[in-house]
């Protein structure tokens, strides 16, 4: 059966081959710049006050969507609507992750307010009590829970009711932010390991599910950037004070983003708009045929480890 398919698909190939080849030479690449790549489109961002989110907000409005902030900060939520351009483009609403009710309000806020959601990032996420950690031995199973809590059944909840919203058109673009944590282990604490990986799992799970209705489902897995929440991490790592006023620690903290954690030369840093950008990619039309993928913004850092070789 395979060799008569074959068979068969070079016959037609064969046949249609001229004038295929005419058309193919003249077709023009897509033009399509960072601008209007999400134009018309309604998303949903969670954990979008600070950080990869905010930064994602920004690049989803540059680029022609109307966004949903959510998150827990409120302040900095109605600040981040107002840089945006108030409710014309955006619009704050709170949500607590860990709680079903409000993840599925803020969907709901969506369909109110613009009848469609079209692209739903799940990014909020927290690293837990310690970054450093300790033995697995002493591990605080209260502070276990809470990170699942927020990263794994968040990103569920968030999936679910996104997928509610979004099967019924047979359209639309699920993204998770997930970590290198999740890919190779000792990056980061237990807990935050784990959830990360989770997500990754729960990425391709509901991807095999929604791709024959219509949904696309991927993850974003960053290195280590220097939002508040990954300089936090590693002033504690450190055993530097949470907030630095001292100009040596804030140095300190900057060589550890730019140098010791930065796998590529050039001068090329990680920040949270290289992110967004890749968020931007997959949400767009550009990747229309993509799903359950991970895709590593890392720089090669996950790709492999250095041989111990002893030195002659």
């Amino acid at each position: 059966m395979m060799f008569r398919a074959m068979h068969l698909l070079l016959s037609v190939t064969k046949s249609g081959a001229a004038g295929r080849v005419s058309s193919c030479s003249t077709r023009k690449l897509s033009t399509s710049s960072g601008s209007g790549r999400l134009a018309g489109k309604v998303a949903i961002i969670t954990g979008a006050a600070s950080g990869i989110g905010k930064a994602t907000a920004v690049e989803f409005v540059k680029n022609g969507a109307k966004v949903v902030i959510t998150d827990i900060q409120d302040d900095l939520g109605h600040a981040v609507v107002a840089e945006l351009g108030g409710s014309n483009t955006a619009f704050y609403a709170r949500c607590d992750v860990t709680n079903e009710a409000q993840v599925a309000a803020a969907v709901d806020l969506a369909l109110a307010r613009h009848g469609r959601l079209d692209v739903m990032f799940n990014n909020a996420g927290i690293i837990g009590t310690t970054y450093a950690g300790g033995p697995i031995e002493s591990m605080d199973l209260a502070d276990f829970d809470r990170v699942m809590a927020v990263n794994l059944r968040g990103v569920a909840a968030g999936i679910k009711h996104a997928a509610r919203a979004m099967v019924p058109r047979n359209h639309g673009c699920i993204l998770c932010t997930a970590s290198t944590a999740g890919v190779l282990g000792g990056a980061a604490p237990h807990a935050y390991s784990v959830s990360k990986t989770a997500i990754i799992g729960m990425v391709r799970s509901a991807a095999v599910e929604l791709a024959a209705r219509g949904v696309r489902v991927n993850a974003i897995s960053p290195y280590g950037i220097a939002t508040s929440m990954g300089t936090r991490g590693v002033r504690e790592m450190l055993g530097l004070p949470p907030v630095g006023t001292d100009t040596d620690d804030e140095e300190v903290v900057r060589r550890v983003f730019e140098e010791d954690f930065n796998e590529m030369g050039g001068g090329v840093v990680l920040r949270a708009e290289d992110v967004a950008r890749a968020a931007v990619f997959l949400a767009s039309h550009d990747a229309r045929y993509i799903t359950g993928h991970n895709l590593m913004v890392d720089g090669g850092f996950s790709v492999g480890k250095p041989l111990n070789i002893p030195v002659r």
